[in-house]
């Protein structure tokens, strides 16, 4: 018998045309009187968004910070805090995809905790398991304005890159998580195909590799086989009608199921794929060329495969539910049908699947291979990795 444990959280969902006008009302519940926007330079002058965010929280917009950049460098994320507390926020709205989420969350945690970024992320000693420390302050409230479909909407944990290092600092509380996530039609339509398709890559990746381990729960299960249809439908809809909003909407409706499986934990599971997002995080934050979605792409298939002597069974339920089984096959024949049919609907949606197609060279999988052992998920992989040696051989195909 599986020992489960769910975890919920507040969140208040608003989806379809106009969803939008339910801000202001939001912020009001909130007790909210100096809400401050974060978002990009393409969402804050090239497009009629941030405007209609500005009317809908009226006397209680306090300014905007519209210097969010593509994977939350932590210097613009330094200079969001500093706008934040310039206004005296006690509300922070997330306009945009991923990396504004992700920004908006770390000006959350650092306006509220006293140490730096460096001092407040994920420690890796040499000699132990990682350490994330406590961040007890609290936080004031965020709301989330999505314009792509991306993971990060309702997630706890909070990544940025010190470009110094071309390193990711990981950040965790569940105290960030929003109180209220916006899918608004038009906001959603903001965004170019290609962006919505790179978040939804990511998503793809992470449910099929959630349908995989060996031990998956019921509640996570319903979520995750729901995703990938919604993914698998809606990620070939968006080449074929990139301006269709249900399109748009639909996506976001598969990450927030992705998210909300990830909320159904199950103890003793036979192990996760922390190879694959350790991999995808290395690439994409060492080489800003290669999208957070190209990154996954590349990275799923080959990572099943590097695991699939450990999560046969599991893999199996993965080419199940991509209609890629067969029945009179075993479970690793099974699971080696579950990472063609990975790569194969990667390649069918336009999405590369080799380093070598994002210009990476092959003289940096070594490195590739060493910044990986600084990734959370590595420690939780199902078939352990013991050092950059072990990532070579899954390296190499991958190239």
């Amino acid at each position: 018998m599986q020992t489960i444990r769910y975890r919920s959280h507040p969140l208040r969902l608003h989806a379809g045309r106009d969803a939008l006008a339910n801000l202001g009302a939001e912020a009001a519940r909130l007790g909210a009187r100096r809400g401050f926007v974060v978002c990009g330079q393409s969402i804050a002058n090239k497009t009629d968004l941030l405007d209609r965010v500005r009317a809908e929280l009226g006397d209680r917009y306090a300014g905007v910070y519209g210097g969010v950049l593509t994977s939350s460098p932590l210097a613009s994320v330094e200079a969001g805090v500093a706008a934040a507390r310039d206004a005296d926020a006690d509300l922070i709205v997330a306009v945009g995809g991923g990396s504004a989420v992700v920004t908006a969350r770390a000006v959350v945690i650092l306006l509220a905790e006293s140490g730096t970024a460096h001092e407040l992320c994920t420690k890796y000693p040499s000699d132990g398991p990682p350490i994330s420390p406590r961040l007890m302050a609290p936080k004031i409230p965020n709301i989330v304005v999505a314009t792509t479909p991306t993971t990060a909407m309702t997630r706890a944990g909070t990544a940025i890159v010190d470009l110094e290092r071309q390193h990711r600092l990981e950040l965790f509380d569940p105290k960030t998580r929003p109180t209220a996530v916006i899918w608004d039609a038009d906001a959603m339509m903001t965004a170019p195909p290609d962006l919505a398709m790179s978040a939804a890559a990511s998503a793809f990746s992470g449910v099929a590799t959630g349908l995989a381990v060996e031990s998956v729960n019921p509640i996570a299960e319903g979520d995750l086989r729901q995703s990938i249809r919604l993914l698998r439908d809606n990620m070939l809809r968006l080449r074929s009608e990139p301006a269709d909003p249900d399109v748009r909407m639909n996506l976001a409706a598969a990450s927030f199921l992705a998210n909300r499986a990830g909320d159904a934990e199950s103890r003793g599971a036979g192990g996760g794929f922390g190879v694959v997002a350790a991999v995808a995080h290395t690439i994409d934050t060492r080489y800003p060329a290669c999208s957070h979605g190209a990154a996954y792409a590349i990275a799923t298939a080959p990572g099943l495969r590097y695991n699939a002597s450990h999560t046969s069974e599991g893999q199996a339920r993965l080419a199940e539910a991509l209609g890629a089984a067969d029945s009179s096959l075993s479970a690793p024949d099974n699971a080696a049908r579950a990472a063609d049919a990975i790569a194969s609907f990667y390649e069918s949606v336009g999405m590369p699947v080799r380093l070598s197609n994002v210009g990476i060279p092959e003289g940096d999988l070594p490195r590739i291979a060493q910044d990986a052992q600084e990734e959370f998920g590595i420690r939780r992989n199902a078939r352990p990795v013991t050092g950059p040696e072990d990532l070579m051989p899954l390296l190499r195909e991958i190239y």
